[in-house]
């Protein structure tokens, strides 16, 4: 068979499953689809620790034990704050573009590993616990006997992790991600971009013409 029989299949290489531009576009949108997956879990498992009990105790009394228990809240407002600070960044992240957008992602970045941190040091601060001894008993260092942890503090470290995630995500391929739609955006000078010429009037419908001519319009042009 002659060269010029050959089809144009006969010259596709084996293998080749379609466009190299679909592969990126579907690896952006997988990206995204778990960022935003993994973002708004870190951030729900933040908020949710932060309400829980995170640790136990007791002061002595001469009548005996008096429990006390602690939240997240009681012992850090990290979590709970970055987890606030990490969703809206999340969200923010479709609002900018180029520069902004990695700002962004680097604030959503580093709520993840504030979160994380400040979860990982709580779970064996005893502060706060000391502290609602003392104000029960009402005398300044009240010792607290009996501690225990909860895991509430590794819930919240793993929703840091999560949001962590979510920004190096964003990071990484932030860029290909879509953006809001640019109909409601400003020009540079601040005045609104171009609009639509309206449709020629109907000279046929003396109705179309009236118009025209309330809108300050010649219908004859």
């Amino acid at each position: 068979m002659s060269a010029a029989s050959q089809t144009p299949n006969d010259t596709v290489p084996p293998g080749d499953s379609g466009p190299a531009p679909a592969r990126p576009v579907r690896r952006a949108h997988r990206s995204l689809a778990l960022a935003l997956l993994a973002g708004a879990a870190g951030a729900g498992l933040a908020l949710l620790a932060s309400g829980r009990t995170w640790a136990e105790g007791s002061a002595e009394l001469a009548q005996g034990a008096l429990p006390r228990t602690v939240t997240g809240a009681d012992v850090t407002g990290v979590p709970g704050a970055l987890a606030v600070v990490g969703l809206a960044a999340l969200v923010a992240v479709f609002a900018v573009r180029r520069a902004g957008r990695i700002a962004v992602a680097a604030l959503l970045t580093l709520s993840g590993v504030g979160i994380a941190v400040a979860a990982v040091l709580g779970n064996s601060d005893t502060s706060a616990l000391r502290e609602k001894a003392a104000t029960a008993v009402g005398l300044t260092g009240t010792g607290v006997h009996h501690v225990t942890h909860t895991g509430w503090p590794w819930v919240a470290a793993a929703g840091g992790l999560l949001l962590l995630v979510a920004g190096l995500l964003a990071l990484v391929y932030g860029r290909h991600w879509p953006a809001m739609s640019g109909r409601y955006e400003r020009t540079p000078g601040g005045a609104r971009g171009p609009r639509r010429a309206p449709a020629a009037p109907d000279l046929d419908r003396p109705e179309e013409i009236w118009k025209s001519l309330d809108r300050g319009e010649d219908p004859t042009r």
